[in-house]
């Protein structure tokens, strides 16, 4: 006997594995009805771009209100962000309460759209980390030329921004990512918030989300 061909999803999943091509989430979406795309970004960064039929729950909300989330949830989680890095901490949040079957798409949002997902395009903005790279090296800019020209005790800011780096990766948070989706430029006309997060959630083996 022949076995079956396996189909493109089941190529890129095996037992354990977290990752997801974005080829197998195309996939996903094209044959599957119980998938649900969680976009963890900020508002901003949603509104921007973002992969059609996704909901918006930033990592800031999902983590503080994940258990009530995971009763929404449906048996396919796919946890999306711009390079994965949030995804990730969102996945891990998830883990805590039972949610184990949540995959981290590879590439982001922009590593799907180069595939040729279909997605949703708004406003154009920076994504919330090419802005932390910016405010940090900025930052550490300052201090070592403020320390060369102005006074040696500026340097200290170049190592507080390096000492915060590396704390941020060995957490696996960022400090001042949360402080820059705060500022009024990283604001959404609507802001995701507890009630419209998970209200907005369709109930599992309700069906397809709607295209958004």
């Amino acid at each position: 006997m022949i076995p079956p061909t396996p189909s493109p999803a089941d190529t890129f999943i095996r037992p354990g594995v977290t990752a997801l091509a974005p080829q197998t989430l195309k996939s996903w979406i094209a044959e599957h009805q119980d998938l649900m795309v969680i976009d963890v970004r900020s508002a901003a960064e949603f509104e921007s771009m973002h992969i059609r039929g996704s909901y918006n729950i930033p990592l800031p909300l999902l983590s503080e209100h994940s258990d009530e989330l995971a009763a929404r949830l449906g048996n396919r989680v796919v946890l999306v962000c711009q390079s994965g890095a949030r995804a990730e901490q969102a996945r891990q949040r998830l883990g805590a309460v039972g949610i184990g079957a949540a995959y981290v798409l590879t590439g982001g949002v922009p590593g799907f759209a180069a595939t040729g997902g279909a997605v949703v395009q708004g406003k154009n903005r920076w994504d919330l980390e090419r802005q932390v790279r910016l405010a940090a090296g900025s930052l550490v800019t300052v201090g070592l030329v403020g320390g060369k020209f102005v006074s040696p005790k500026i340097r200290t800011l170049a190592g507080a921004i390096g000492v915060g780096l590396t704390f941020s990766a060995a957490t696996n948070t960022c400090a001042m990512g949360k402080a820059l989706s705060a500022m009024p430029w990283n604001r959404a006309a609507r802001e995701p918030t507890r009630e419209s997060a998970i209200l907005d959630l369709p109930t599992p083996g309700a069906g397809p989300a709607p295209k958004r």
